[in-house]
């Protein structure tokens, strides 16, 4: 009996499915039945189902309480497979793959729906979608993309990474599907502890208008420090010049504006981004429910759509608490980006030290920097980031002399990513080409803005174009893709290992973002979802890798509130 079946809806709710057999093709008979949750419960042995988008299908499963094993999303592999044969961005859709394979003209992408809170939908809205193929149909794509992985450059790492992105879309759904455990009322007294009360008509609370008054005193007019350019204005009348109201920017000026600005910035962003209305609109049943996308980014890095649940800040993380007799384990992985760059570039020395028990940077900083730590990091972040002027130039020097393949490794990144060439992570995920400009990378990458800061204010992000006049911001930006795509794809076997190893527990995975995991699991389950953490660590570092010495572990608290975990 195969273990492998093909499943496509029908508009009326129906389904069409079918057996696989090893080359991809039916192995029997396409049958039609009438209700899609029935159809894949009442198959068990199944352990990959095949289908068009996880984000049509999985959504409807789970909400009938049927989940899966494994599963094949072809339009995911669509996207991976374009990037790898330097295609990104042409249409991923099944029907645009199959109008490719036949030659007639290429549908494009229906356009992304916008987030709606509270919803628990697919990404695409299914209502009228012009690209849902039969049954028949998808087959063709599929056994297409199957020759397209032997062709690959790495054909076992290419199929390892699509079925840990099928795997993530998994993962995805049921993040979305479980929620994470709020707390409305601590939420709401949050809020009023730091913003005061709310003024009829929605306009800025108390705490916010008090501040605003201070900001104007202090420069003697008018000013209005929700508007970045009215505050830039005020100091150039007051004989300072900035070029913007980031934090870095303003913080060490003397003038009496600065505190009371920089309180209103923080206070604002929490207003804006997780009061009330953000609450009202997102939080439901006791959970917070946003919408999840695997891979979102360029690097595999995800994304929400909308709720801004990957950039919740600490004081509102008091809302996020377990439910009674539960817990939270809040596990976070230890200096994520050297480790992988020490299992890419295969460098002896830093694949020695990343194997150690003992800190990474501190480890790095004895054999190169006299025992300094501070400056070992530094130096480390720069070859990743490409920080490489000034003192980042002596620092790199340095970890060149003590890591040669290490520094090697992200600067032919660099090089490759400076001449145009496609870049890829250690399993395949491919860099975009260079035609891409700026603006279309916008947020996509995550690198630290160049001051180094690395403060969160929510305009300091600094993402390097794909556009070819600016070769060297591309060259960064590569050197960086290499580094935190294979971390991308490291975390996605990571949260498969997990997932399995957690399925037959109450334990319940709760939230992810980039290097950080939650799961929710009654107290006395807690020991043992931390060593499921640590044994899907390192299980996905054998898998991503292969066998290094390289150790992938993670700091773990188990918590009643989220905010106790740091």
């Amino acid at each position: 009996m195969t273990d492998r079946w093909a499943l496509a809806p029908a508009e009326d709710g129906g389904v069409e499915i079918a057996p696989l057999g090893p080359d991809g093709l039916p192995a029997g008979p396409v049958r039609r039945e009438d209700d899609l949750a029935r159809a894949v419960r009442d198959r068990p042995h199944v352990a990959r189902w095949v289908w068009r988008s996880t984000a049509e299908v999985y959504p409807r499963l789970l909400a009938t309480g049927v989940r899966v094993e494994r599963c094949y999303d072809i339009e995911d592999a669509e996207t991976l497979l374009l990037g790898h044969e330097g295609r990104y961005g042409e249409p991923r859709s099944a029907a645009a793959s199959l109008a490719r394979l036949r030659g007639t003209p290429v549908p494009p992408d229906p356009p992304q729906r916008a987030a709606e809170p509270g919803a628990q939908s697919s990404l695409f809205d299914p209502q009228g979608m012009s690209d849902r193929l039969p049954l028949a149909d998808l087959l063709e794509v599929y056994a297409e993309q199957q020759r397209r992985h032997d062709r690959a450059e790495h054909p076992d790492r290419m199929r390892l990474l699509t079925a840990a992105e099928s795997a993530g879309t998994l993962v995805a759904s049921e993040l979305n599907h479980t929620g994470l455990p709020w707390r409305a009322d601590i939420h709401r007294q949050v809020l009023h502890d730091l913003l005061g009360e709310r003024y009829p008509g929605g306009g800025e609370p108390r705490r916010l208008a008090e501040l605003a008054e201070e900001v104007s005193a202090a420069f003697g007019h008018r000013v209005r420090p929700d508007l970045p350019a009215d505050v830039v204005k005020a100091f150039a009348r007051a004989g300072i010049k900035v070029r913007s109201t980031r934090r870095w920017e303003i913080q060490s000026i003397d003038h009496p504006a600065v505190a009371p600005l920089l309180e209103y910035k923080k206070l604002y962003r929490i207003w804006v981004a997780h009061g009330w209305s953000w609450l009202k609109d997102w939080v439901r049943d006791g959970r917070f429910r946003p919408e999840f996308l695997a891979g979102g980014t360029v690097t595999g890095r995800w994304v929400t759509n909308g709720g801004g649940a990957l950039q919740i800040p600490k004081v509102i993380r008091r809302a996020v608490v377990a439910d009674p007799g539960w817990r939270l384990v809040v596990a976070d992985a230890d200096q994520m980006e050297p480790r992988v760059l020490a299992a890419i570039s295969r460098d002896p020395g830093l694949m020695e030290v990343a194997g150690r028990e003992t800190d990474l940077y501190q480890s790095v900083s004895d054999r190169a920097f006299s025992g300094d730590r501070a400056q070992a990091k530094l130096a480390v972040l720069g070859a990743v980031y490409g920080q490489t002027s000034g003192d980042g130039l002596k620092n790199l020097a340095a970890l060149r002399r003590r890591f040669p393949k290490a520094v090697a490794y992200v600067d032919e990144a660099a090089r490759a990513g400076e001449e145009g060439r496609l870049v890829r992570t250690w399993l395949g995920r491919t860099c975009p080409p260079p035609a891409r400009t700026r603006e279309d990378t916008e947020e996509e990458a995550g690198i630290p803005d160049p001051s180094g800061s690395g403060e969160d204010d929510g305009d300091t992000a600094w993402v390097p174009g794909y556009a070819s006049t600016d070769a060297r911001a591309r060259g960064r930006f590569a050197r960086n893709f290499v580094v935190q795509g294979s971390a991308a794809d490291w975390a996605l076997l990571m949260l498969a290992g997990l997932r399995q190893r957690t399925a037959r527990m109450a334990a319940e995975l709760v939230f992810f973002q980039h290097d950080e995991v939650i799961v929710h699991c009654p107290a006395e389950e807690a020991d043992t979802v931390v060593a499921a953490i640590r044994e899907a660590a390192e299980l996905a570092g054998r898998l991503t890798f292969g066998e290094t010495p390289v150790r992938f572990p993670f700091t773990t608290a188990v918590v009643e509130c989220y905010a106790d975990a740091k």
